[in-house]
């Protein structure tokens, strides 16, 4: 029998989409179904990488919370994003990636029964640490327009209700790549003031922002600062995914709490790879601009490939979706098609929001170079004949 905490606990279909696609060992394969990328880590976090392995320090438990030259450079680091000066002693930890943050946090805010605002479509691994969590997701609407995702904000005071405990947002959304706005930011602000929320911002993909979006962090917003805890990773702007190694920075009293959580559940963060990452975030940000404008190149390639069939404009992020009901095919179908008929892996949507998110079929970017993004529309016209 299923244990109570996992019986809303649904899949993701990314690892069936994928294990189809290895399985098949055919290198024609569009590998557009996970959130890898093919751009390469910094060559300063390889090199503090590759030395770490032979130091004693790194093959070790201690500290629980972090290496110290770790958490001094990421509390540095959402210092300077937000404006805001966080003390490394009492204001940052270091986790076992971003989303064993998301985890840890929720693990320390929520009691059994309590509410967590966020967007709909949704990652669905998000929507899964909730519920482990002991929360329930709430959501506000990302809406689709001509000019790409918009949010909701009137649906967001609806959302309220005396269980509210967090909101959790993530800008760029994902896997929408909605970003929001400055009106946006100040009416979840105020929400989180009015209803004594706290706003546990997931900051995987903060600067993978395109056509000149302006960069926007949410505690530096008027009484933000004591409400907000800053979730990061090396993962998605440094490319250094299988390093998990990520920080969580905010006020210090809820930051105890954490700590606890996270030492009784990972213990301690990848001894190794710690190294690695604080070269990457002390290192030039000409490195993450790069990445991402090879990442809007694409970004446009694939939008011209798609231009005629229903799909949202993502202002960030790695990956954008279609709404195939519009073309008639249910998304699961059709990315069964798209996979066996025209050799593209994709993600249906289901189970990543309410229902009306279980319409989309979801496009990774990030790791197929322009060459190779430029046969999509014609591999898709063989599968779907459209």
């Amino acid at each position: 029998m299923t244990v109570s905490r996992l019986r809303e606990i649904q899949a993701i279909a990314v690892d069936r989409t994928g294990g189809s696609a290895d399985a098949a060992h055919d290198p024609e394969i569009l590998r557009l179904e996970n959130m890898d990328t093919d751009i390469a880590p910094p060559p300063e976090a390889l090199a503090a990488t590759h030395e770490a392995i032979s130091r004693d320090d790194c093959n070790s438990y201690l500290p629980f919370t972090g290496h110290t030259s770790l958490r001094q450079a990421a509390a540095g680091h959402v210092s300077r994003m937000s404006g805001v000066s966080y003390d490394w002693k009492r204001q940052c930890i270091i986790s076992a990636g971003g989303l064993a943050g998301i985890l840890n946090t929720l693990l320390a805010l929520l009691e059994p029964g309590d509410e967590v605002i966020t967007h709909d479509p949704i990652y669905v691994g998000l929507l899964n640490r909730i519920r482990l969590a002991g929360g329930v997701p709430k959501f506000v609407p990302l809406e689709p327009t001509s000019g790409g995702w918009r949010m909701d904000r009137g649906a967001l005071g609806h959302a309220a209700s005396p269980r509210t405990r967090v909101l959790l947002m993530v800008n760029p959304s994902f896997p929408t790549g909605a970003v929001l706005t400055r009106e946006d930011w100040a009416a979840i602000a105020e929400f989180c003031r009015s209803n004594h929320a706290w706003l546990v911002y997931d900051a995987a993909l903060e600067r993978i922002l395109f056509d000149a979006h302006p960069y926007i962090h949410p505690a530096s917003l008027p009484g933000m600062a004591d409400l907000t805890i800053t979730v990061g990773c090396v993962s998605k702007e440094y490319r250094m995914i299988g390093w998990r190694v990520g920080w969580i920075v905010g006020p210090s009293q809820i930051l105890a709490d954490i700590a606890s959580v996270s030492m009784a559940n990972v213990v301690c963060p990848v001894g190794i790879a710690m190294p690695g990452a604080e070269a990457a975030l002390i290192g030039s940000d000409a490195d993450v601009s790069s990445a991402v404008a090879e990442w809007q190149r694409r970004r446009d390639v694939m939008l011209e490939e798609l231009a005629d069939l229903p799909v949202i404009r993502p202002g960030g992020g790695w990956c954008l979706l279609t709404d195939t009901s519009k073309l008639g095919l249910d998304p699961e179908i059709a990315a069964q098609e798209l996979l066996e008929k025209g050799k593209v892996a994709t993600t249906p949507m289901v189970n990543w929001g309410s229902e009306r998110a279980g319409t989309y079929l979801r496009f990774v970017f990030a790791n197929e170079p322009i060459v190779r993004l430029r046969s999509l529309r014609e591999r898709m016209r063989r599968a779907w004949r459209i």
